[in-house]
Formats: C-alpha cells, structure tokens, sequence
C-alpha cells in the first residue's frame, strides 16, 4: 500500500507530534481538534492542554519553513480562535489563567512559541 502524504495527514502528523511534545513537557490534552459553531463562521482550536492553573489553546502549523507557519496565521483566524476560546472557558467555568500559544513543526523539528496569538 502506497502512504500518500496529504495536507491532511501532514496536519494530523504534526497534531499528534505537538500532544507528545507537551505531554513530555509536562501538559495534559483537555482536548484535540475543539470547534465551536458549527454552520457559522467557526473556529477549530487544534489543542487545548492544562498545567497546573493554566489553560493553553495551541494552533500547531506545519510548514517548511517557520517564517512561513507564522504567515499563516491570519488576523481573521485570531480572532475566530479567541472567540473559540472564549466559548470554550464560558462552557467550562474556567476561573484560572489562559493563553494562546503556536507550535511550528518543521519536518521532526518543533519550535514553540508561548503567549504567542
């Protein structure tokens, strides 16, 4: 069976790489791939982990470049995750602290940026 590198399954690749990464970093997954408002203009958070009284909403980019992963990220997708986010603190009673960060995954290299959107 020939395995067919797609846009998606890179994204899943890298999804999954960026989990391990804050698992090992010391981050428990709350959840993967979290939407909100669907059939509206909605937003996926691909990541949101927790450690200790901190709440972090991940956006993970892969792309060749870092440079490149970073131009990705538009003004309209921030504001379409803060919203998300947003929803996602409301839903859960969140009291604590929150964050937005990116993780950049270049091939098998990971570039994490905090506090970053």
């Amino acid at each position: 069976m020939l395995s067919r590198k797609t846009s998606y399954t890179i994204g899943l690749y890298s999804e999954f790489l960026a989990r391990m990464y804050l698992r090992f970093h010391g981050y428990r997954i709350l959840k993967s791939r979290y939407v909100t408002g669907k059939n509206t203009n909605r937003a996926e958070i691909d990541i949101i982990a927790k450690r200790k009284n901190t709440i972090v909403f991940i956006e993970v980019k892969a792309r060749k470049t870092v440079d490149a992963a970073w131009g990705a990220i538009t003004a309209a997708q921030s504001a379409r995750l803060r919203r998300a986010a947003e929803t996602y603190l409301i839903q859960n009673h969140w009291m604590g602290n929150a964050r937005f960060d990116v993780i950049v995954v270049c091939g098998h290299k990971i570039y994490w940026a905090k506090n970053a959107i």
